[in-house]
């Protein structure tokens, strides 16, 4: 048994676990659980059961995360590792078959889970549901001639100039947004082999997108920035984004609300086509 401080060293043992349990959710990233080491402090746990992530959510409660998907012959050995007050973090709904007969409680919470779109729908805003976003955008391209690039290294100051001025706009502090996870990722953008796009409005930088594949047909944003005075600029990012991606993405993950009410209702307001419950999957004999 091992358990070491995750770090960039657990590349090469994390990433390609990750990619083949083939789950959609966020966190089955490396980059992600990288960038957020210190906010929810991942562990690596190695036994003989497999590998394990150890990290600690946003209530404060500790969890253990699978590497891989939990088959029904050692969903037992699973449990046996969780300590008191620990749960098996996330679960997918229809992994939960595997606990059948087993003596565990199970929940989840909506502040976890992840908003999933189809590209078609955000590549074209149409219906009813989507009106709002579309007269956004319509606005936004009727007042501003914008231009949008491939992010590179050769326009990376850009990128950390827009999220300075994005924090500055959101008025918390930095400790209390994910300012420093997303600095990081610019900063190891390439080595994290992430992909994002760089938006400018009459030659201004003022937007950015940021993510990678999670799956063969999904494509995670976990970073979408921009400066608030360019109203319908999150509407144009996300459009334009959806409209030149690859065509194997059928659907984009925006990731969670965390629990934030102004998240929730930003990203309600897309009309997911999913909202993946992440369940929490506790002993009920410990």
């Amino acid at each position: 048994m091992s358990l070491e401080k995750l770090g960039w060293e657990h590349q090469a043992l994390l990433q390609g676990r990750l990619k083949t349990a083939g789950l959609s959710f966020s966190e089955y990233s490396f980059p992600n659980l990288y960038l957020f080491r210190e906010v929810h402090d991942y562990h690596v746990l190695t036994v003989p059961e497999g590998v394990f992530i150890s990290g600690r959510a946003y209530d404060g409660r500790r969890f253990l995360m699978p590497t891989e998907k939990i088959r029904e012959e050692k969903a037992a050995a699973a449990l046996g590792l969780l300590k008191d007050g620990e749960y098996l973090f996330p679960v997918p709904e229809e992994g939960l078959s595997v606990f059948k007969g087993k003596n565990v409680s199970t929940g989840f919470s909506d502040d976890d889970s992840d908003y999933v779109y189809t590209v078609e729908k955000l590549s074209a805003y149409k219906g009813q549901k989507l009106h709002g976003q579309k007269n956004l955008l319509n606005q936004f391209l009727s007042r501003y001639m914008p231009e949008a690039r491939p992010l590179t290294q050769y326009l990376m100051n850009d990128a950390l100039g827009i999220l300075d001025v994005w924090q500055e706009d959101v008025g918390e502090e930095k400790a209390t947004t994910d300012y420093f996870p997303c600095r990081e990722a610019l900063e190891r953008y390439d080595e994290l082999v992430l992909c994002g796009g760089i938006y400018y409005v009459e030659g201004e930088p003022a937007g950015f997108v940021i993510g990678e594949e999670i799956r063969a047909d999904m494509f995670a944003l976990h970073f979408a920035k921009g400066k608030r005075k360019f109203k319908g600029l999150y509407q144009y990012m996300y459009n334009h984004f959806a409209k030149i991606l690859p065509k194997q993405y059928a659907f984009l993950n925006f990731e969670q609300d965390l629990g934030k009410l102004a998240l929730r209702i930003a990203k309600s307001s897309y009309d997911p086509d999913r909202v993946l419950k992440k369940y929490r999957v506790s002993s009920s004999m410990k």
